[in-house]
């Protein structure tokens, strides 16, 4: 998946969850989405086995512990999520570790300015759609920049992060991707929530294989739009195919022709096929080199999974 990335751009993380049923079986997942502007695939995931429940710290300390030895602390721009991903542990591991973040919180979080005034976020008087700028607050025990604003529906889009707090709502837009991800991961491409599968150890197989070719999808659409035509916009300003689904239809019909017209595309997409065939001969090898040295199973993981940096 890393080739997929920019190299010289900092990446945004964004770390969310997504669930379906399927009968008695609950399919729980945890997944960091990495992307750069308006692009985004998925870089890890993990099942969660709790009845839809919430993640815990100790999941969210663990997946991103992977996501940092996989791309570099340095690599990490921000990570980005929602109101489910809070609490002192979580917020002070992230701070601690020198890792920028945005998080949402619910309303009813208190907030301490730093003359040390305890008050909620409703005693801002906000106008709506009119956000208001805190530095240096105590919130849930970690000091750190804030960013509110009311909205029209009378909730408050609350943040908290160590970002560049001018900027912070522009940044925390961004947490949009992964929704889109999850889109196309489940219904519109590749209908993931239609596997009959029950077991999670074979699911997150089946994730693996679609999050490839997701990859190989939306990069294809990417340099379609940069390097080809530029994918149209209608009248709402949005454009009339996601980068996406213009990768999806774009090999849907080179392979539905006998002969494949434009080269340029063609190379492109076997050569995704063939680095993807030559990596998974190559760390099947390695892995059974490494258990056959006597490193057990997720040892033997973890170090591959570094090692593919």
């Amino acid at each position: 998946m890393l080739q997929f990335l920019p190299t010289n751009k900092k990446l945004r993380l964004c770390l969310d969850r997504t669930e379906w049923d399927f009968g008695s079986c609950q399919i729980n997942i945890l997944m960091v989405v990495v992307g750069c502007g308006d692009y985004q695939l998925p870089l890890y995931w993990e099942m969660l086995d709790n009845k839809s429940g919430n993640s815990s710290t100790r999941d969210r300390k663990a997946i991103v512990e992977m996501c940092v030895n996989l791309i570099g602390k340095e690599r990490i721009g921000y990570i980005v999520g929602d109101r489910e991903f809070i609490g002192h542990s979580w917020i002070k591991y992230l701070k601690d570790n020198g890792i920028n973040f945005i998080m949402r919180l619910p309303k009813h979080h208190l907030l301490q300015k730093p003359d040390v005034s305890v008050f909620k976020i409703e005693c801002l008087n906000l106008k709506i759609n009119k956000a208001v700028i805190l530095r240096d607050c105590l919130v849930d025990g970690v000091v750190a920049n804030v960013w509110v604003k009311a909205l029209q529906n009378g909730d408050f889009l609350y943040l908290l992060g160590t970002v560049n707090v001018e900027f912070m709502g522009q940044l925390y837009a961004k947490r949009w991707t992964i929704e889109t991800c999850f889109q196309g991961l489940k219904g519109r491409g590749f209908n993931l929530e239609k596997t009959h599968l029950k077991c999670l150890k074979k699911i997150k197989k089946l994730i693996a294989l679609v999050a490839i070719s997701y990859a190989v999808c939306i990069s294809m659409g990417i340099y379609f739009h940069a390097k080809v035509q530029k994918i149209k916009k209608k009248k709402h300003g949005y454009k009339s195919n996601s980068f996406l689904r213009k990768g999806i239809n774009m090999i849907q019909e080179l392979f539905r022709q006998a002969i494949l017209t434009d080269t340029a595309i063609e190379n492109r997409i076997f050569s995704f096929l063939r680095c993807i065939k030559m990596q998974m001969s190559h760390y099947q090898k390695k892995y059974a080199y490494l258990k056959k040295a006597g490193y057990s199973r997720n040892l033997a993981n973890i170090m591959l999974s570094i090692n593919a940096t």
